[in-house]
């Protein structure tokens, strides 16, 4: 009897988001358990996909029907009596992210934990995968194929291999004799020759930093939508959501390649080397570690560290975004509450569930996972004298814990102290176990030192110096408040005056001083105030016409840049040009 577990997969009608499913597992077992995953690994969210499965039935091999229930809310129980079942089953599939599935007309995108049933008896089994295209369309998918079939060796193969089913012509490349593809849907790039160029290289760069690459083909799914941003890793694949409008400026098509590094790096930090609790994955519920800063925090730092890398990115503009991430940690009250490992252990909860308080009690461990992975890299390379660095710290893990087995809650720490030769310990405890602020005079070692000032504007990202003259600049007053739209509150900041005065998040801003203003009038005409100044704010409440008087605090200083040292000496000069590839006259203001 084979133990093969085979799907087929059918959209007949595109247009109602529908796919049809039939799998067929084999016999044994006298009761039967098909489950849906409740998360997809890479996204750390309960995202109950079983609420989309509909109209499930189930057949013995001569095609009598079997009673099927439903035990809980992702499982359903088959007495089989030792025989073969094949279950068919529809999925509802209108959610296009890359987290999710998506079907219409156009395409269909199949994201494996949202439509492939399982059980525990056969999750180490093979698993084959039909699909049935409508005419005209293709399917791409990362898997082998065989006799028309996709063929994973386990269940958690399967699902770490989405499917894209659509009419698209592929672009291609090569890098180190493996072939990679990227299939766009979503309207085409307006110059596909430089997407694949510019892919390659970042993919070359990191084949080198890691010695070869793990997988026999690659795969790209490119989202064009009118909204939205996002990547997930997979095996041998991603899946990128972008706006389509963005490619056309400079600072857009840099963020795509950031984007496209980032998920690519995943083939090696998360893919293959991984959190030992992640071992092997529970679909049934959370599954906790305290490492995602690590995991996640530090392929932050190398996406951009990579487009450097590879030539598409120059020194000073990795620089400037650089601090702009220093700015957006500096802006988040939320660092002085919860601590790195923290925001690790409750994603599930907190990272993917932002509300209105999010700024003021948390730290995305993607953010200052990132900064806290940058100081780390020169932590080391100050400790080495430019010897090593982070990126040794990574390839120590590759050759010890690449084959999937798992890193222990402690085994980052221990294999950064190796490759620096000394106990880092302080470091870490300061950075991941506290919400004091983190050191940054480690960029004294490159020849640079983090500076502060007030943000200009409310789109100031920092990672600049301040522009015009140079000097005291008068104070600015202060509300303390984010805003979503034009003229909505959507966060008021801890200890702002705004909170004192009695701001709300969701107050739909009126006037100031009896004047007609929308949110961002309001801010700018503070901020042209003087601090001790008082102004009034006519919000709606629920409908309800309110004036809150607030006496206006001082603008903080938190739009960061990094800016060269006073007289650099040789050894600075050298170690900026060791850690980002460019000579020291390339260094912002350097002379």
């Amino acid at each position: 009897m084979s133990h093969t577990v085979r799907y087929r997969v059918s959209l007949p009608r595109p247009h109602t988001h529908l796919v049809e499913v039939e799998v067929s597992f084999p016999g044994g077992a006298a009761t039967l358990d098909a489950r849906m995953p409740v998360w997809t690994p890479g996204s750390y969210l309960v995202r109950e996909f079983a609420r989309h499965v509909q109209d499930v039935s189930a057949v013995a091999p001569d095609g009598t029907p079997l009673l099927v229930r439903r035990m809980d809310k992702q499982t359903w129980r088959v007495h089989a009596g030792g025989q073969a079942v094949t279950l068919r089953y529809r999925v509802y599939a209108n959610e296009l992210t890359v987290r999710t599935s998506h079907v219409d007309g156009t395409h269909a995108y199949l994201n494996g934990a949202s439509v492939f049933l399982y059980t525990d008896a056969t999750r180490d089994a093979e698993h084959h995968v039909t699909v049935e295209a409508p005419a005209g369309w293709s399917t791409f998918c990362a898997l082998d194929s065989r006799d028309g079939a996709f063929i994973a060796p386990d269940y958690d193969t399967l699902v770490d291999s989405p499917i894209e089913v659509g009419p698209h012509t592929p672009l291609t490349f090569t890098v180190a004799g493996v072939p990679h593809d990227i299939v766009v849907w979503g309207d085409s790039v307006a110059d596909p020759e430089r997407l694949c160029a510019d892919f390659q290289r970042l993919c070359e760069v990191q084949a080198r930093l890691f010695g070869g690459l793990p997988m026999r083909r690659y795969l790209f799914l490119l989202y064009l939508t009118d909204k939205g941003r996002g990547g997930l890793e997979h095996q041998a694949s991603t899946a990128l959501l972008f706006p389509r409008a963005a490619l056309a400026t400079n600072r857009g098509w840099e963020d795509l390649l950031t984007l496209a590094a980032h998920e690519y790096f995943h083939l090696w930090v998360v893919k293959r080397v991984k959190p030992r609790t992640l071992v092997p994955f529970d679909y049934t519920q959370e599954n906790y570690t305290s490492l995602l800063w690590a995991f996640e925090g530090t392929t932050a730092y190398y996406d951009n560290l990579i487009v450097r890398r590879s030539g598409l990115m120059s020194a000073p503009r990795y620089l400037t975004r650089l601090g702009e991430t220093l700015t957006t940690l500096q802006s988040t009250p939320g660092r002085r509450t919860q601590t790195l490992l923290d925001a690790s252990m409750v994603s599930w909860v907190k990272h993917y569930r932002p509300d209105e308080n999010s700024p003021n009690s948390a730290i995305s461990y993607y953010l200052k996972g990132e900064v806290v992975s940058a100081l780390l890299d020169l932590e080391i390379r100050r400790a080495t004298r430019d010897d090593r660095g982070l990126d040794d710290v990574l390839r120590l893990l590759w050759s010890r814990h690449g084959d999937g087995t798992g890193v222990d809650e402690e085994g980052v720490e221990a294999a950064a102290s190796e490759v620096a030769g000394t106990d880092l310990k302080a470091f870490f405890d300061r950075a991941l176990r506290t919400t004091e602020e983190l050191d940054y005079s480690v960029f004294s070692h490159v020849g640079l030192e983090a500076s502060f000032r007030t943000r200009e504007s409310p789109g100031d990202r920092g990672g600049t110096p301040p522009k015009g003259r140079t000097g005291e600049a008068k104070p600015r007053g202060w509300l303390g408040i984010t805003l979503k739209g034009s003229a909505t509150v959507a966060s008021v900041l801890d200890g702002s005056p705004a909170q004192e005065a009695g701001l709300y998040a969701e107050d739909d801003v009126v006037a100031l001083d009896g004047w007609k203003a929308d949110g961002n009038a309001l801010v700018s005409r503070c901020e042209d105030r003087k601090p001790g100044d008082t102004v009034r704010v006519t919000v709606f409440r629920r409908d309800k016409l309110l004036e809150v008087p607030v006496v206006l605090g001082t603008k903080p200083s938190e739009a960061v840049w990094l800016a060269r040292v006073d007289k650099p000496t040789e050894a600075q000069k050298a170690a900026y040009q060791s850690w980002l590839g460019a000579p020291w006259d390339e260094a912002p203001g350097a002379t």
